[in-house]
């Protein structure tokens, strides 16, 4: 997904901490919201603190559902916040989200630089609906300058929830962590059957083979996994062809 591959730790020139937004001189250093949520300071700490964080956690639904519930049919794609620009991996990105629209799609992305920032501008300059669901991090800051509309979260399970909530598919790029993590939970999802008629795809074969090759010969060969779950998701090369996979099952 993007966001969470952050290039390099340093102090960000920019910082969006839920709706808040700092510049320069403004920037904080310290912990995210998420990590403050997770990290245990005290055996009864949760007692006094965590109570409040729920009325938190809620508002971000409530502003996430409000802001998303009236989108048209979406796909959101997924891809390295590290693809560089012009890149064969990012014009691929921009075609894909060009492609989407034409196609009748909304595109959702994390909203952030590299394959994310591609898709964006591949729905923008198709006149689409460009939308940017970022994160609060201590790297990387703000949405790319591609996205319409976007909203930036606190919490990553939140966030996790809207991809999939206003989603009728995925499109993968290659990407990192944050990617893998995304392509995993919608996988767990369409497997426990948790989400139906849910559409995945992984563009770039040469990328993802390594990946296929050890869920087929190792994860399913010992047992693990089922071999139908190979026909969760879709690997192709072709654009068109991604397109036609991710969109052939949504009822439109």
């Amino acid at each position: 997904m993007g966001n969470s591959e952050g290039s390099a730790r340093r102090r960000p020139e920019e910082q969006q901490l839920g709706p808040v937004l700092r510049r320069r001189s403004q920037v904080q250093a310290g912990s995210t919201t998420d990590q403050r949520l997770l990290d245990s300071a005290g055996p009864s700490e949760w007692v006094h603190t965590d109570p409040w964080r729920v009325l938190r956690i809620q508002s971000e639904f409530i502003e996430g559902f409000g802001t998303l519930a009236e989108l048209p049919p979406a796909i959101s794609v997924f891809g390295s916040a590290r693809t560089p620009v012009g890149s064969p991996e990012y014009e691929a990105g921009v075609r894909i989200g060009g492609a989407l629209v034409e196609a009748g799609f909304a595109v959702i992305t994390g909203g952030g630089p590299g394959a994310m920032e591609a898709a964006n501008k591949g729905a923008r300059e198709a006149n689409g609906i460009s939308v940017g669901l970022g994160i609060e991090l201590p790297f990387e800051q703000g949405l790319n300058q591609h996205v319409d509309l976007g909203l930036n979260f606190r919490y990553f399970f939140v966030r996790k929830t809207m991809f999939v909530k206003y989603s009728q598919g995925f499109v993968v790029l290659p990407g990192g962590l944050g990617t893998l993590d995304e392509l995993f939970e919608a996988l767990t999802l369409v497997q426990t059957q948790k989400i139906t008629r849910f559409p995945i795809v992984l563009f770039g074969s040469a990328y993802w083979s390594g990946l296929v090759d050890w869920l087929k010969n190792t994860v399913i060969a010992q047992g693990k996994a089922s071999e139908r779950d190979l026909y969760l998701f879709h690997v192709t090369d072709d654009v068109d062809e991604a397109i036609a996979l991710v969109t052939k099952e949504v009822g439109k």
